[in-house]
């Protein structure tokens, strides 16, 4: 791809868009054009980049015109309407949300586990899932040293997962109960403030919701390991921004702990936070706004000779999305 690419972002407005428009300024992306798309209620709306004001044009069949790449985070069904018409102008589509992920023909790609997948492209890059691209974060770099057997994972979900209206329905309700007053639930089924709930994704006939299987067959192919057994129970909780997972590995043999510790504290992309001593690990709030995955709380699991247990937090709405499809942008361009 050239050396200055024309890059267009579908779905600009959202909270994964306006991060992406961030990062792209902040990581120096080499940009020669930047197109901000999205509905027809957002048209007209100008973002900000590099010292201007960036207009936001509603997506046509022309809007891909002489675009290099795009960068696609309003959701599947809009996805799905408009990737083959991007791909067939001669774009690159990264993908956020779910409509390609398990499509054997596109790359599923974290480039901190996958990169070589990137290149395999047909025009279209998926993006993961938020949690699957966490958990990968902390579970990659000892896989790779030792095959994990089994996963079973504990998700703690903000609300930043259901986009930027969910975050300012969770300020309402904390404030209308806080007043005595009935909390809004427009975007989230039950009230999320002082509460928590399983995800409200669609359930299978097993019982496991969207969201929990999208951790299972996701993590799966990015690993290209097609019988891992791996468990999930996702529950959103009442946190602004970036999620927390309690992750529990079981392998063939003994991990000693100091050994993953040692592992963790140098893998690209995660932090180790741990302070015994204080009982600090950890936790939405220090890993909101931050690149890293924080990682902490490593311990032998007692129940399990060959088991590890570790917590971790992540930001959702960064490394869960829009830094991961930056970094594959990366990938595609060759920075």
């Amino acid at each position: 791809m050239k050396s200055q690419v024309r890059v267009a972002i579908l779905g600009a407005t959202g909270a994964v868009g306006t991060e992406l428009l961030e990062l792209l300024e902040s990581r120096n992306f080499p940009i020669a054009e930047l197109k901000l798309l999205a509905s027809s209620r957002s048209a007209g709306r100008t973002l900000p980049f590099r010292g201007e004001q960036l207009p936001v044009a509603a997506v046509g069949e022309d809007s891909f015109k002489n675009i290099d790449l795009v960068l696609a985070s309003a959701g599947g069904t809009t996805s799905k309407a408009w990737a083959a018409t991007a791909v067939e102008s001669g774009a690159v589509v990264i993908d956020n949300s779910s409509a390609f992920r398990m499509n054997p023909q596109v790359p599923l790609v974290i480039p901190e586990v996958n990169p070589e997948a990137a290149a395999t492209h047909q025009g279209i890059i998926a993006n993961p899932n938020c949690t699957t691209i966490l958990m990968a974060m902390a579970v990659w770099p000892l896989h790779q040293v030792q095959p994990v057997k089994r996963i079973i994972a504990a998700t703690y979900q903000s609300a930043s997962g259901a986009g930027f209206q969910a975050m300012e329905e969770l300020k309402l309700q904390a404030q209308a109960i806080l007043n005595g007053d009935t909390p809004p639930t427009e975007i989230f089924p039950y009230p999320l403030a002082f509460n928590l709930f399983p995800h409200n994704s669609a359930l299978n006939e097993e019982g496991y919701c969207e969201e929990e299987m999208k951790m299972v067959n996701e993590t799966r192919k990015i690993f290209n390991a097609p019988e891992m057994k791996i468990s999930a129970t996702c529950v959103r909780v009442p946190v602004l921004r970036a999620h927390s997972e309690a992750i529990n590995l079981e392998f063939s043999e003994p991990f000693p702990v100091a050994k993953a510790r040692e592992i963790l504290s140098n893998a690209p992309g995660v932090r180790l936070v741990e302070d015994w001593q204080a009982n600090y690990f950890p936790m939405p709030i220090d890993a909101t706004g931050k690149d890293e995955v924080l990682v902490g709380r490593i311990r032998q699991d007692l129940s399990h000779p060959s088991g590890l247990e570790l917590w971790l937090c992540g930001d959702q709405i960064r490394k869960g999305a829009a830094l991961n499809a930056v970094q594959i942008a990366e990938l595609v361009v060759g920075c």
